[in-house]
C-alpha cells in the first residue's frame, strides 16, 4: 500500500510580521516533496482534528476545556508564543491528529510521516514554546492505550529539550524519552528525560554524530521499542538563529541516516515529526525536505 502522509492546508494561517516562528515551512516542505516527485498529491491525507478523548490521553481535562473555550490569559498566550485563535487551535488539533495517523501508518507500513508536528514543549496542563498540544505524547499514549505497542522510544533530536514530553511520561515505564539538545538553550529549566545528553554551544558534526553512534544502538537494544517517534528538528544547524549548535547540512543528513538505518536494521516502525528550525526560511525548508526525502528513500 502507498504511504499516506498527514497534511492539511485548511488550517494555514499567518503570524504577525517579524514573528520568529517560520509557519510557512509546513506548506513549503510539502510542496517541495510534491515538486520533486518524492510523493504524489494523492498520498496527502487531511485527517481533520484530534478529539478530546484522544487528546486527554496525554493532556489534563481542565486544559482541554481551556483549549475548547480558548480561555487563555495574556500571560498564558505569551508563554505559548503563538496567537490563540479559532484557526490556530484547529491547526494544533489537526497536527496532533496527523501524528496519530502517522502512528497508524508506521505500524502498518514501517514509516509514518506528519508534515508538521513535534510540538514537544506542551505539557499535560499548559502550552509553551510555540506548542499548544503535545502531538508526540498524544500519539504515543494513543498507541499504548489501544494495545498496539508495549514499548515506545522517543528520539528527540531537536536542539531544544523535549521538556513537555519528558514531564508527561516521567512516571510511564512504557515510554523511554531520549533527548539530545543544547545544554544552555531553551528551556531554561530542563525536565528529566529517561536519558538526556546536553551538548555545549558550538558542537559540530563530529561530536554530535559520535554521541548518537554511542547511544542509539544501546537504546534500541535495551529498550526494545515497538515504535520510535523521531523528533527531527533542524535547529541544530550552524545557521540556526536560536540553536547555538554547529551542524552542517551534511551532518544533519548523517544524523537522520543513523536513526533511519537503525529502524531499518531492526524492523522498528518510525513516526517522523518535523520539529523546529530557525535559519533563513529557504534553509529550513531545504533541511526538512532532506530529512523527509531520506526517510522515504530508506524506509518508505
Amino acid at each position: 500500500m502507498t504511504l499516506q502522509v498527514a497534511f492539511s492546508d485548511r488550517f494555514i494561517y499567518s503570524l504577525p510580521p517579524g514573528h520568529r516562528f517560520p509557519i510557512a515551512k509546513y506548506e513549503l516542505v510539502t510542496e517541495q516533496l510534491l515538486y520533486q516527485g518524492i510523493i504524489e498529491r494523492g498520498q496527502l491525507r487531511d485527517v481533520d482534528m484530534v478529539s478530546g478523548d484522544v487528546a486527554c490521553l496525554a493532556h489534563d481535562e481542565a486544559f482541554w476545556q481551556k483549549i475548547e473555550q480558548m480561555d487563555f490569559s495574556p500571560k498564558e498566550v505569551r508563554r505559548i508564543g503563538l496567537p490563540v485563535t479559532e484557526i490556530s487551535v484547529r491547526r494544533a488539533r489537526n497536527s496532533t491528529a496527523g501524528t496519530v495517523f502517522a502512528t497508524e501508518q508506521a505500524l502498518a507500513h514501517g514509516l509514518g510521516m506528519n508534515m508538521g508536528g513535534g510540538t514537544h514543549h506542551a505539557y499535560a496542563d499548559h502550552g509553551e514554546g510555540f506548542c499548544l498540544l503535545n502531538d508526540i505524547a498524544v500519539a504515543a499514549a494513543w498507541a499504548l492505550d489501544r494495545g498496539l505497542v508495549k514499548k515506545v522510544l522517543v528520539v528527540d533530536l531537536d536542539v531544544h529539550q523535549g521538556n513537555g514530553t519528558a514531564h508527561i511520561f516521567r512516571d510511564e515505564p512504557r515510554v523511554f524519552t531520549f533527548s539530545v539538545h543544547g545544554k544552555n538553550n531553551y528551556p531554561l529549566h530542563k525536565e528529566q528525560s529517561d536519558l538526556d545528553v546536553p551538548l555545549p554551544k558550538g558542537t559540530g558534526d563530529a561530536l554530535y554524530l559520535a554521541t548518537l553512534r554511542y547511544h542509539l544502538p544501546q537504546l534500541v537494544e535495551s529498550v526494545k521499542p515497538d515504535i520510535i517517534f523521531y523528533q527531527s528538528g533542524v535547529d541544530v544547524l550552524e545557521s540556526d538563529l536560536l540553536g547555538h549548535l554547529s551542524l552542517s547540512m551534511e551532518g544533519l543528513l548523517r544524523r537522520d541516516e543513523q536513526v533511519f538505518s537503525l529502524c531499518r536494521q531492526h524492523g522498528i516502525p518510525l513516526v517522523l515529526t518535523m520539529g523546529g528550525g530557525y535559519s533563513a526560511l529557504p534553509t529550513v525548508v531545504n533541511a526538512h525536505f532532506n530529512t523527509y526525502r531520506l526517510a522515504i528513500d530508506m524506509l518508505g
